[in-house]
């Protein structure tokens, strides 16, 4: 029971991780400046914690799953703001899934070597993302007239010119009492266990 406890706390924690490091989602207004933040923060994320999650498991496949997990969350944000009367091409869901696949693969190929899932896979997952989002955004519909026509309500924190509003969900007493219940609940769960 601790173990599957373990994998569920690592998927969640690290599904929230990902998607605070920069913007998750690409909004079309500005998703062209943020292409670079996007991809240097979302590679490192997506290799850091599906090869955690990987390693824990030991089981080729878990990063394609761990991807899926972020890219069904994205999905369902993504029909918030559909359901908000926002248009379809608002939000681009982006492409974690392939370069995830390849994290898998490296592990599969080289024997489930740890170090070579870390380095080789890792750079794989560098290499890959921006290239998989670049097709992604080039498929939009019109992203200026989506921009201009439907302007978001608030700005992202490093485009607002002062006062950025960083910190606001790290400075939030439930958001640090739910992490720490979170990571808590597993050494707790194995010594109840014991």
């Amino acid at each position: 029971t601790t173990h599957y406890l373990f994998i569920v706390v690592v998927a969640v924690n690290s599904t929230l991780l990902t998607i605070n490091a920069g913007d998750y989602i690409f909004y079309t207004d500005w998703m062209w400046t943020s292409f670079v933040e996007f991809s240097v923060s979302q590679s490192t994320m997506l290799a850091v914690g599906a090869v955690y999650y990987m390693l824990f498991t030991g089981v080729p496949g878990t990063a394609t799953y761990y991807a899926t997990i972020m890219t069904i969350y994205t999905w369902v944000a993504k029909g918030a703001w559909f359901a908000l009367g926002y248009p379809y091409d608002f939000i681009v869901v982006p492409v974690w899934i392939p370069s995830a696949m390849l994290l898998d693969l490296t592990y599969w190929a080289t024997r489930r070597n740890k170090h070579a899932a870390i380095i080789i896979g890792g750079t794989l997952v560098g290499l890959s993302f921006p290239l998989f989002n670049m097709v992604n955004l080039l498929l939009v519909r019109d992203p200026l007239e989506v921009a201009f026509k439907y302007p978001r309500p608030t700005l992202p924190a490093y485009m607002t010119p002062i006062e950025p509003q960083v910190g606001k969900f790290y400075n939030s007493p439930v958001a640090l009492g739910s992490g720490a219940g979170a990571v808590l609940t597993v050494p707790m769960t194995a010594l109840g266990a014991k």
